[in-house]
């Protein structure tokens, strides 16, 4: 057979090439098979000395892969080219999967100091293979002759998405313009790098050290005893500690009663990376901003913008603005609509001629709270006894399986970085198995805020067409346990938990037999699988099996649903506006076109002047501030954070199809869905996946009524 007898000659010489001598292949965990249950990481016994070896062994193993692929002097075709190509970077991969991901939930000045010496080799060692001119002249072959290689549709697909590829990462510019984006894109890693590490630090060096009982009016107990758990950790027993991680800020904003500290947290949060000092991001902004938009003008683009969205659904950024600013004016007169329902709540009843309160920013959520309470008798310490973090974790699984017949059976075997961390084997409804999820939910010094979900190895198959299952990890930072109290998890965060969890379905189900286009969607497709699960989280009869009283068992009454049913729309404009706000600045700054604008940037002002443009009101911020916007400095979302909203059309759109339906777990639905939007979504374009599910257009509709805005 031909093609086997090619990828075997392949094969062999990568190994006759790269195969490891010395003791160290032994002793590092990285570079011998783990010997734990799916080949999961070991982490009892990967150490922070090993990274380096393994990324230097990685990515020769890697180049000695392209070499070989290069020097073949057959024909190039599928087989010696493209599908070679797609199965190398085997061990980088490993080793990436595994500290890239220990970066952002186990930082230390010692993985940072691995990663500032690791970036720039990692980025010109993928840089010399994307410019590289034979491996490129190769690829190029088989995309010119791909009509006459009798492949099939998948294949095609494959061969075009590399070419683009290859296009977009300068195989395709001149000598002096390759010199040039080599140059941009070291040091955008680098910039990157600095303005995530940046971040970390504004989070962890900021504590709210409260020692006056008094100051803790207004907060419900169980944020009083973490905060007080917090301090004795901190060598500060008697008082009470307060920091910048959301099971700690946002309950601080929403109930104490002195607005004084309220403000110190508020501001405290959203001038992280703008204080002027070490960890100060503006400059890194600044820069970042320059060097992005000198690589799109290489590639022809007028803006970084237009750049990125060449290859996601959207296509430009004209698409975007007008898609973004018809939301923005909505949600912005529904926010004015909500301000003056607090100012009208809460001016003084003595004197009818008083004016209303003026509302500052960090009072937003104090307020808002006390006007829920007032409207719907809702306060969201009722609902939180019902839902520990077990109940809530339970019900995803049950949902989960009602949908597509998945189980989740815990593992105690499965090596874990840090203790606490749940593992659980993931199972298909014929006993098949999927992979292994990893579920870290609390906060800690080390690890960056927010909720993700990654991967330490995606699900795919090797160049011995051998299926590797996925090793998922979830990543959050919820209101942890409490002395004799377990984890009890507000309604956002319960919502987080199901959305990250989203993503992982979406990992576990992508079947694929090519890495580049197994589970591969464009950007802004991405948060479809994810976003779809909060849709169940809140329904009714969902919430009846999971939401049960941690002391007595007893199910969520109706009367309480009732209420959480009927606040949903509730303080829908500020959510709507600052989450727009914030994806209309991350446009603002990809569509500057002069790079004398940028250089002689001031960011703060640029920011102020974008949302005054916009008419946003005073009292709202956007989501992210610029200095603190992690997702498009440092997280991958830069001209993209759009995304969420854009996604959230189709997630409730799909929903609503669910619920037109009849029933919320449709299994013909939930095959389609499965079927056509998780496991073959990268089988062809991001709306033709979705269509084949719905069988027409996304309305709008489900989404301007699920956010208040029709």
């Amino acid at each position: 057979m031909k093609i086997k007898n090619t990828l075997i000659i392949i094969a062999m010489s990568i190994i006759g090439l790269t195969s490891c001598k010395s003791d160290s292949c032994n002793q590092n965990p990285f570079l011998s098979d783990y010997g734990t249950y799916l080949e999961a990481p070991a982490f009892d016994k990967i150490k922070n000395e090993h990274y380096m070896p393994a990324f230097i062994e990685g990515m020769k193993q890697h180049k000695a892969e392209i070499e070989a692929i290069c020097n073949n002097t057959e024909t190039p075709d599928f087989n010696n080219t493209v599908w070679a190509y797609d199965k190398s970077g085997e061990l980088l991969g490993k080793v990436s999967g595994v500290f890239f991901n220990m970066m952002e939930c186990m930082n230390s000045d010692e993985m940072q100091q691995i990663a500032e010496e690791v970036m720039p080799l990692i980025t010109a060692h993928g840089d010399d293979i994307a410019m590289n001119p034979v491996l490129f002249e190769k690829i190029k072959y088989v995309y010119d002759h791909r009509a006459e290689m009798n492949l099939d549709d998948q294949q095609n697909r494959v061969v075009e998405k590399y070419y683009n590829d290859f296009i977009r990462s300068g195989a395709g510019l001149n000598e002096e313009e390759q010199a040039k984006l080599r140059e941009i894109n070291e040091r955008l890693s680098i910039l990157s790098l600095q303005f995530g590490n940046n971040l970390l630090k504004e989070n962890s060096n900021y504590k709210l050290v409260i020692d006056n009982e008094k100051d803790l009016a207004g907060m419900p107990q169980s944020s009083i005893d973490a905060a007080a758990e917090q301090a004795k950790k901190d060598g500060l027993e008697g008082k009470w500690v307060f920091t910048l991680s959301k099971p700690s800020l946002i309950p601080f904003l929403t109930y104490a009663d002195n607005s004084m500290l309220r403000s110190e947290m508020y501001n405290a949060y959203y001038n992280r990376g703008d204080n002027n000092n070490e960890y100060d991001n503006k400059a890194v902004i600044k820069e970042m901003l320059a060097l992005r938009l000198q690589k799109a003008q290489l590639f022809g683009f007028d803006n970084y913008a237009n750049y990125v969205l060449d290859v996601n659904m959207a296509k430009d950024d004209k698409t975007v603005d007008k898609f973004l600013g018809d939301i923005f004016y909505s949600a912005n007169e529904l926010a004015k609509k909500e301000r003056r329902e607090m100012q009208n709540l809460f001016c003084h009843d003595e004197d009818v001629h008083a004016e209303p309160i003026e509302i500052q920013r960090s009072d937003w959520w104090y307020f808002s709270e006390k006007l829920r309470k007032a409207k719907y008798d809702f306060d969201e310490n009722y609902i939180r006894p019902y839902l520990s973090l077990d109940n809530v974790r339970n019900g995803m699984f049950m949902a989960a399986n009602k949908l597509y017949g998945v189980t989740f059976e815990k593992r105690n075997d499965i090596p874990v970085y840090f203790e606490g961390v749940e593992t659980y084997e993931v199972k298909d409804f014929d006993g098949s198995i999927l992979g292994l999820l990893y579920l870290d939910f609390y906060p800690r010094e080390s690890k960056s805020s927010g909720a993700w979900c990654t991967s330490f190895r995606e699900g795919g198959y090797d160049i011995n067409n051998v299926w590797h299952p996925a090793l998922i990890q979830l990543v959050m930072n919820f209101t942890p346990a409490s002395g004799d109290t377990p984890a009890l998890l507000n309604w956002d965060e319960t919502e987080t938990m199901w959305h990250e969890f989203g993503h992982s379905l979406h990992a576990f189900f992508s079947k694929g037999r090519y890495s580049r286009t197994c589970g591969n969607v464009p950007h802004d497709y991405v948060e479809l699988p994810s976003q779809i699960m909060e849709n169940w989280a809140g329904e009714p009869e969902v919430i009846r099996m999971y939401a049960k009283h941690y002391k007595t068992g007893e199910v969520m009454p109706d009367s309480l649903i009732e209420k959480l049913e009927n606040s949903a729309l509730f303080n829908q404009g500020f959510n709507t506006t600052e989450l727009i706000a914030a994806s209309i600045l991350d446009m603002k700054f990809h569509e500057l076109t002069d790079i004398d604008v940028i250089n002689n940037l001031d960011v703060d002002e640029f920011e102020r002047q974008q949302m005054s443009n916009i008419g946003l009101i005073q009292q709202i911020q956007p989501r992210y501030r610029s200095t603190n916007f992690g997702h498009i400095f440092s997280g991958g979302y830069s001209a993209g954070y759009y995304a969420y909203t854009w996604a959230e059309v189709l997630d409730k759109d799909a929903f609503n199809y669910f619920k037109e339906s009849g029933d919320l777990f449709n299994q013909k639905l939930a095959k389609s869905f499965r079927i056509n939007c998780l496991q073959e979504c990268g089988n062809d374009e991001g709306m033709v996946q979705y269509k084949k599910f719905r069988g027409q257009e996304p309305s709008i509709e489900p989404y301007l009524k699920a956010r208040g805005l029709k």
